[in-house]
């Protein structure tokens, strides 16, 4: 879909303006091969950019000629690869940091886990000279720097003209073993067969509605301790001891081969939950809202399920903070508020430059205490895209403008 954005604010991103540029048939996703199917819509702006087209100017009631820009992408995480060109999974999955990405492979886990936000800490911060708090060493390193558009173009030109065949990218990715894959890259984006394309400083919008929803999935599945959910678990606690950190939460031998996993500063005990739950079931908003969260909330069993999105958005920024009042330990509790409140103001209608530089060093701040508290495993790729938000807000603007809801709901 394209989204017209010389219309007024209160009408861009309504239903009845957005406009369908194309319906790609079959069962399943093309992947990066997503450039056969927009090549048409490519070589038509690349026309409105070159040539343009005659329009009507009705207050000056003059013919003028109208040209077209493409200024960004707005997709989920997934589609991000496709579109772009770089492999959001593995070692390097962060696009923003790219080869700089910070992570660490789990043995137990068998995933990556993403942390290092030491980097954009101040070079005098306390956190950077601790190490057991944190992976088990100290971190002076500076903050990455994204690629320019000339280093993506450096980096892909041995990819122009690659195959995009599911078959031809079995080939290409068959690498053997131990032999690490150190380019991020999977092709060059049709997009940047655009004139303006590589001056463009925001081309792909990290999607705050996914990665909000997907933050909120693991604080809530960790902290309530849901089965299938929770991201501290048996191999989590092993991670732990292979990485000798946190030793108060590593594995305790209960027998020849049973072993028993501690409570966690950050688990609810049975009465928290309840207390947690039942804040949640008494809610009342008003209608439109927001969804009836009450009814998705189970007391019996201790859990919440069937939340959607734009829930997640709701409990992220509104009841949130006011559930674990009381729930748990304050040093737990504060830096979880203080994310809520981070959501909230790169939410807002109205940003400034100097609240989003603010709000960059705060989110900085956080995440350290963050990884103070949870375990590795609850630092998926989503949790640390949390990091590059406000320094795409700076950019971008307001993220109602560049989010999925109007796409998808």
């Amino acid at each position: 879909m394209l989204v017209p954005y010389n219309l007024p604010p209160w009408l861009c991103m309504k239903r009845s303006s957005l406009i369908l540029s194309l319906v790609i048939p079959g069962p399943t996703s093309p992947g990066i091969a997503i450039d056969v199917y927009l090549q048409p819509l490519v070589e038509e702006l690349r026309e409105l950019w070159d040539v343009g087209v005659e329009a009507f100017d009705a207050s000056s009631k003059h013919v003028f000629q109208l040209r077209v820009a493409l200024m960004w992408t707005i997709h989920d995480f997934l589609a991000y690869a496709d579109v772009s060109g770089w492999s959001t999974k593995g070692k390097f999955a962060c696009p923003c940091c790219a080869s700089e990405t910070d992570s660490r492979y789990l043995k137990h886990g068998y995933k990556f886990c993403y942390m290092g936000h030491r980097r954009w800490l101040d070079s005098d911060h306390v956190f950077r000279d601790e190490d057991t708090s944190f992976d088990g060493s100290t971190d002076m390193r500076v903050a990455p720097v994204a690629p320019i558009a000339s280093d993506i173009l450096v980096d892909t030109e041995s990819l122009v003209g690659r195959c995009l065949g599911k078959k031809c990218q079995l080939l290409y990715n068959k690498r053997k073993r131990g032999e690490a894959n150190q380019c991020g890259w999977k092709k060059r984006s049709i997009f940047f067969s655009l004139p303006y394309w590589e001056d463009h400083k925001l081309r792909h919008n990290l999607d705050v509605m996914h990665i909000e929803k997907n933050v909120m999935d693991n604080i809530l599945g960790t902290v309530l301790n849901l089965k299938d959910w929770t991201k501290d678990n048996y191999k989590a606690r092993l991670d732990l001891a292979d990485m000798g950190i946190r030793s108060e939460l590593h594995l305790r031998q209960k027998g020849d081969d049973k072993y028993t996993i501690l409570p966690a500063c950050f688990h609810m005990t049975s009465s928290e939950k309840d207390g947690f739950l039942q804040v949640l079931r008494d809610v009342r908003v008003p209608d439109g809202y927001a969804s009836n969260i009450s009814r998705r909330v189970n007391l019996k069993e201790r859990k919440i399920f069937g939340l959607k999105s734009h829930d997640n958005h709701i409990l992220m920024q509104q009841l949130l903070p006011i559930a674990l009042r009381g729930s748990l330990p304050s040093h737990v509790t504060r830096p979880l508020i203080k994310l809520a409140s981070f959501f909230r103001k790169i939410c807002s209608k109205t940003l400034t430059i100097s609240d989003l530089k603010n709000d960059e060093a705060e989110i900085a701040v956080t995440l350290c205490e963050l990884e103070k508290i949870f375990p590795p495993s609850f630092f998926t790729v989503i949790v640390h895209l949390v990091m590059h938000l406000a320094t795409e807000a700076k950019i971008g603007g307001p993220v109602h403008y560049r989010w999925m809801y109007p796409i998808e709901r």
